[in-house]
């Protein structure tokens, strides 16, 4: 049997992080909720940008976190793998345009 580096079960034990700092992960959590509240966007419009922002960033825990809150908001796979490409489209545009940095930097080292 494999173990994978992220475990999964994990995620259900993100409430105890204010454990070891109280104050700070509590403020967070206010945070967090607030953000996700209805505003100019809706929930399900930020639950599409989480996924999509969860894929760039990495994080499994996210994937997994708002694959299933799109599912509950009625996101089709088709909007959630489009949300994807938008978020790797963005990611790979940044790393390109810093190829523009390394051209510049090329440039005058190479004078």
């Amino acid at each position: 049997m494999s173990k994978n580096y992220y475990d999964p079960a994990d995620l259900r034990k993100f409430g105890e992080i204010t454990e070891w700092s109280e104050d700070l992960g509590n403020k967070f959590f206010d945070y967090y909720g607030k953000v996700f509240e209805e505003g100019a966007l809706s929930a399900r419009e930020k639950s599409l940008i989480a996924l999509a922002v969860a894929h760039v960033v990495k994080c499994p825990y996210c994937i997994d976190a708002y694959t299933k809150d799109g599912l509950q908001r009625g996101i089709t796979k088709e909007e959630m793998m489009e949300a994807v490409h938008a978020g790797a489209a963005i990611e790979s545009g940044a790393t390109l345009v810093h190829g523009v940095q390394m051209m510049n930097k090329y440039k005058k080292l190479s004078m």
